[in-house]
């Protein structure tokens, strides 16, 4: 049985197909080279997804490397942090780390080669000049007038550069390639710089040091890579890539490995936060956070010590999947994936993160209930008796239970309980009853307060258990309660783009600061409360994950968590809650004008997701929006950015402007934004109707619309001349089905016994036997169908 994928089919690995049946390669290696300047982040998981996933789906090998070259900025600490992050992950690299700094002396000596073939040249002019003379994208630039230097005085000095016999600046060797190309990146690139300082590896062994794109290139060739994968900023930099190993690739010591080659996809950002290393610094140092590793920052080493287990990361990096464009993700994606792992795996048990003391008064005797860790849907005995966990175990019965008490004194939730309940409230409140989880129903007598007027005590009669109660809340026994610090963890901002929004205020700015990413950081992001859980996790590993009902999922915080004082993080809530809150705050929007927009944001940017305030236009341009069945995110964003309602616009005279609105926001918006989109607004709708008449599905259109903004071609004439059109065909599929479920009798058999989840196995299995061309819908259908 062939091992399950890790990564969809994409343009790359219909290029690395190609070159498998061309026997361009034997092997296939790819790497994941991160620089030693920072902690990794959730961009770096997706991009270690793609390169490891690829040499995984393959059976090829990926390289682990630091690009180490720059010595101001790398540090160890921030290497063995990268390395340890990886291993975390869970990708395999082999028996050793590859590092740049390995490869010093082998890539001067490169250097110094193509000195000698008269394609590499030492310039002395200072930096201010040399991008002066490297002319504008309409001018061409001017040679240097040490562009002429021979070889000899070439070798020379660059020799006496590495002997460090000049300072920082001084001189620098630079590519001779064409200063005329339109692509400013060929007009001599600078290959190595003087750079006096101390290496965290190598000491002061050497004071020059190889830029990115000459160390890039010849590190992968010397590493084997067969396939340099890259994100889409450093398209224009695989020219230089060529060009190093058209001159130096075939000769020692790059005559016995294969010529590697660069592609690029689109680079992933995600909403709610930033992954800029310099942006993530201003966090630390400023104390808007407690750390690299302060569970909310996007940094692995945050992401772990927050609870999010691997396994979340690699899903959710897996479904972000991979593209020629740029694109934002959505951070309910993330939150999703977190959640979609740990529902199986977490135990529930019941904690009171905001206790409030109740009082059974005629409850003469504790009593004691078994509640199971994990409901009916999750696991189920099988016929040997024996229960099956979600971590592989299989334990009796007993074992996949707790016990707890119910005793005369209780804690539930402050918000369980109201004086004056609000419409639709199904929890306790004065003569009113509730069902305690397990424990039957109780009725409130009366409550106390104190001097403040805060209610501190309910006083309640438990009933019979057939009496009857509206809704059900979660309790601890204030006998066996054990004490503990929640940390309620949220989004670290408070606007899906931090970055483009402050740069969206820029022009109203009195100072730079005025509109800097900083100010949009949340305040509620962290929430702590004492509250108290129940006693049957003092008997589990520390690592634990929970579900704690109706509060979320948590794990012991692994640095302050301690024996006597327990600590625990918020991984993620039970549900998205930031989608309600936007629509609660629509209804109390103001309107100011565009003047004030700068200084609103500027004082009150507190709520979990704060007003979006618009001018006048704005506002009406929102109204017909929504009026037209646009959903509320894209109208938002559509009444903001006049350059893509008049995309839409133009697009909605050929296709239903509410079916291409979500294309235009969450696909075109960066290149329509910068005025380098390459499809038109006829061109989109074009795809969207094909769309729409069930001709194709959404996987087709995204990659079909990626490879449209990549080389120009009208979406439709790609349909066409590829033949992408959707499988509907239900006899084909059906064999697809049956033989992809013999081939998993394993998940049949536990997809039966109530895992209803690996549905989305299966039918994701058949997605990937039809490259994506499959009707999702009639795949599901028959998948329901033949499991029964």
């Amino acid at each position: 049985m062939n091992k399950p994928r890790l990564v969809t089919p994409n343009f790359i690995t219909e290029i690395i197909d190609e070159d498998l049946r061309a026997g361009r390669y034997s092997r296939i290696v790819t790497r994941f080279p991160p620089e030693p300047n920072g902690y990794a982040h959730l961009g770096h998981a997706i991009a270690s997804y793609i390169d490891f996933g690829i040499a995984h789906d393959y059976g090829g090998e990926c390289r682990l490397r630091m690009d180490d070259t720059n010595p101001e900025a790398e540090r160890a600490e921030y290497a063995e942090a990268l390395i340890a992050d990886m291993g975390w992950l869970g990708w395999d690299w082999g028996p050793a780390v590859s590092y740049a700094s390995n490869y010093f002396e082998a890539l001067y000596q490169m250097a110094e080669k193509l000195i000698q073939k008269g394609l590499a040249y030492v310039d002395s002019v200072p930096p201010e000049e040399m991008a002066r003379l490297r002319g504008t994208v309409d001018k061409p630039g001017t040679p240097s007038p040490y562009r002429d230097r021979s070889v000899a005085e070439n070798l020379d000095l660059f020799r006496r550069m590495r002997a460090g016999e000049f300072h920082n600046g001084e001189h620098v060797l630079r590519a001779k390639i064409d200063l005329s190309s339109p692509n400013m990146k060929l007009r001599d690139p600078v290959l190595y710089r003087i750079v006096h300082a101390e290496h965290y590896r190598t000491g002061k062994a050497w004071c020059i040091y190889p830029s990115y794109d000459f160390a890039q290139a010849t590190t992968d060739a010397l590493d084997g890579v067969t396939h340099s994968l890259c994100s889409l900023e450093f398209v224009d930099n695989r020219a230089i890539y060529d060009w190093l190993m058209d001159h130096l690739w075939g000769e020692p010591p790059l005559h016995q490995t294969p010529r590697p080659h660069q592609y690029e996809f689109g680079r992933r950002s995600l909403e709610y936060t930033v992954v800029s290393k310099r942006k993530l610094r201003k966090l630390v140092e400023g104390g808007y956070v407690r750390g690299w590793d302060d569970p909310r920052m996007p940094t692995l080493a945050g992401q772990r010590r927050r609870g999010v287990r691997p396994e979340a990361i690699r899903r959710f990096a897996g479904q972000v999947g991979i593209s020629r464009t740029n694109r934002t993700v959505d951070i309910a994606l993330l939150e999703g994936a977190i959640r979609d792992d740990l529902n199986t795996t977490a135990p529930r048990v019941m904690a009171v993160l905001r206790p409030l003391k109740v009082v059974l008064t005629n409850l003469a005797e504790p009593r004691t209930i078994a509640l199971p860790y994990w409901p009916q849907d999750v696991i189920q005995e099988s016929p040997d008796g024996l229960v099956p966990l979600p971590d592989g175990r299989r334990v009796q019965p007993a074992e996949a239970t707790r016990t707890v008490t119910l005793t005369p004194e209780l804690y539930i939730e402050q918000d369980d309980f109201a004086i004056t309940p609000p419409k639709g409230f199904k929890r306790l409140t004065p003569g009113g009853t509730v069902r305690l989880k397990m424990a039957g129903v109780i009725r409130c007598e009366r409550y106390q307060t104190d001097g403040a007027g805060q209610v501190t005590e309910l006083l309640c009669t438990l009933l019979p258990q057939e009496a009857k109660a509206a809704g059900v809340i979660h309790w601890v026994s204030a006998l066996d309660a054990v004490p503990a610090e929640f940390r309620l963890y949220d989004r670290l901002f408070t606007v899906p783009h931090p970055e483009a929004e402050a740069k969206e205020l820029e022009d109203e700015a009195e100072t730079p600061e005025d509109h800097d990413f900083l100010r949009f950081v949340n305040p509620k992001s962290l929430e702590v409360v004492q509250g108290y859980i129940e006693r049957s996790v003092l008997q589990d590993p520390p690592d634990t994950r929970y579900q704690l009902e109706r509060n979320g999922y948590f794990w012991q915080d692994p640095t302050d968590s301690k024996p006597g004082a327990l600590v625990f993080n918020r991984i993620v809530t039970l549900k998205d809650n930031w989608g309600r809150n936007a629509e609660q705050v629509e209804e109390k929007r103001e309107t100011v004008s565009h003047k004030a927009l700068g200084k609103k944001r500027a004082e009150s940017p507190a709520s979990p997701q704060p007003a979006v305030i618009l001018t006048p236009d704005q506002e009406s341009r929102l109204q017909s929006l929504l009026a037209q069945g646009i959903p509320q995110a894209e109208a938002l964003v559509l009444a903001r950015e006049p350059r893509l309602a008049d995309f839409l616009l133009l697009a909605s005279q050929s296709a239903p402007i509410s079916a291409l609105a979500n294309w235009v926001v969450n696909d075109l918006a960066p290149a329509i934004r910068t005025g380098v989109c390459r499809v038109t607004p006829a061109g989109l709708a074009g795809l969207v109707k094909l769309l729409e008449a069930g001709e194709i599905n959404t996987r087709i259109a995204k990659d079909v619309l990626a490879e449209a903004q990549e080389s120009g071609t009208d979406p439709a004439e790609i349909i066409r001349q590829k033949g992408l059109r959707q499988v509907s065909d239900k006899g084909a599929l059906e064999r697809i089905v049956d033989r992809i479920l013999a081939e998993n009798p394993d998940k049949v058999a536990a997809y039966r016994a109530g895992k209803t989840g690996l549905l989305g196995f299966f039918v994701g299995q058949v997605m990937r036997e039809t490259q994506g061309q499959a009707n999702p819908q009639l795949v599901q259908e028959l998948v329901r169908q033949k499991l029964g």
